[in-house]
């Protein structure tokens, strides 16, 4: 009995293994939200690297974040790199691409707790009196993402800072 039992166990777990790597090779997240202010203004926050502090949803997750500005001083160039608490991890964000005020690529490098390189882009368009801004994040995933995916949605994971994001930038930009 115990044999039959830990033979299912086995086949269960190399189903699970053999299901995670025909996920997909990448993922990608995206939210939006319309902004009562000019995109020349919602473009400034997101395009110095500096602003982030105002509307980032990861900025408040550890009080004693360690920052670190380099590059530019906005626009393509600029960089951002981080390190805190379990909440945070170590990383380094550099804008790679700027079209003011429609734009923003920045190349996305994960140090802790976790590896991962990844591509934000921040779009913006005219809608009536406001903006249309647009925040994706896309990028590879691998063996363990994809076995892990099979547990969470990166989706709702991210997606959900995202949306606090863009509603942080909402407010920050109506002000």
């Amino acid at each position: 009995m115990v044999k039959k039992i830990l033979l299912a166990v086995v086949v269960l777990v190399l189903v699970v293994l053999l299901f995670a790597a025909t996920r997909p090779d990448s993922f990608r997240v995206e939210r939006s939200a319309r902004i009562q202010a000019s995109p020349d203004k919602v473009f400034a926050l997101i395009d110095d690297m500096k602003a982030w502090a105002v509307w980032s949803p990861w900025e408040k997750l550890d009080p004693a974040l360690q920052r670190s500005f380099s590059g530019a001083p906005s626009g393509k160039g600029a960089v951002y790199a981080w390190s805190g608490n379990k909440d945070v991890g170590q990383g380094r964000m550099e804008i790679t691409e700027s079209t003011p005020p429609s734009k923003v690529v920045i190349q996305l490098d994960f140090i802790a707790p976790f590896a991962a390189n990844n591509i934000t882009e921040f779009t913006l368009q005219p809608d009536g009196d406001g903006t249309r801004v647009n925040w994706a994040m896309h990028g590879p995933s691998p063996y363990v993402s994809k076995l892990m995916g099979l547990f969470f949605s990166m989706d709702s994971l991210i997606g959900k800072d995202f949306e606090k994001g863009l509603a942080n930038m909402k407010a920050a930009a109506e002000k």
